[in-house]
């Protein structure tokens, strides 16, 4: 990270970084993707989510250490970082699986999504990598949050948390198809009510330090055999590691 990407890491408790997937990484994440909507898709449904995408292929494994994320990654979780769940969002029109709510914050306290700086460097627990498959344009909705709230001392107001009626703190990113924007899950943050022409799509990847866990599930390295010894070490069960 640059000094200047640390700054406002700190700063606002989230980054966009650009052109970290082709169109040809796009295109061949959503061929599988358009496979399994095939399969389970619902024509009146105006959203979809799929969890443990990395049964699909090597398009979804190679996003496990993404060259240009990992590096991102240890220096926000520790070198020794684990993957903690993956899934992915579609939404065509309105308001998408997670609802229409704000969540997250430095207050309360939650000693699996936290933010905290000490010794000249940031601690984070769970922290997200959203890859955006299409673009978001202002004024479409998608991700919202409210910058630096990852260091609030004070809990969100409830009559705030409804991103229908977002409060004038709440900031709209839009992003071009290919960029990750990489946030700590303390931040609080949600999904603002999709208005844009297609779909939007959003592959989200989860990752803990190496020792604590937010999912109650494991990855199993049995299921997955093609992984590269990277890759596996990513995906290992939580634990004190050298």
């Amino acid at each position: 990270m640059t000094e200047f990407e640390r700054y406002l890491f700190d700063l606002q408790g989230f980054l966009i970084i650009e052109n970290v997937l082709n169109s040809e990484q796009i295109k061949a994440i959503q061929v599988l993707l358009n496979q399994q909507i095939a399969l389970q898709d619902h024509p009146e449904a105006t959203f979809l989510r799929f969890d443990s995408l990395l049964s699909w292929g090597k398009p979804y494994q190679e996003l496990i250490d993404h060259p240009q994320i990992t590096p991102y990654l240890s220096e926000l979780l520790g070198e020794q970082f684990r993957l903690d769940h993956d899934y992915i969002h579609i939404i065509r029109e309105g308001i998408g699986p997670i609802g229409s709510h704000l969540h997250g914050g430095g207050t309360p306290y939650d000693p699996c999504q936290y933010y905290l700086f000490q010794n000249g460097r940031m601690y984070n627990g769970l922290t997200t990598v959203a890859y955006e498959l299409q673009d978001v344009h202002f004024g479409e909705g998608g991700f919202g949050c409210i910058p630096g709230s990852h260091k609030s001392n004070l809990a969100l107001p409830q009559a705030w948390k409804n991103l229908e009626f977002p409060c004038e703190c709440v900031q709209a990113v839009s992003v071009k198809a290919g960029s990750a924007i990489i946030f700590t899950e303390a931040l609080t943050h949600g999904t603002l009510p999709w208005r844009g022409l297609g779909d939007r799509q959003t592959l989200f990847y989860k990752y803990s330090p190496g020792s604590s866990a937010w999912a109650r599930y494991y990855y199993n390295l049995d299921d997955y055999p093609n992984l590269t010894a990277s890759q596996q070490k990513i995906l290992r069960t939580p634990g004190v590691f050298p």
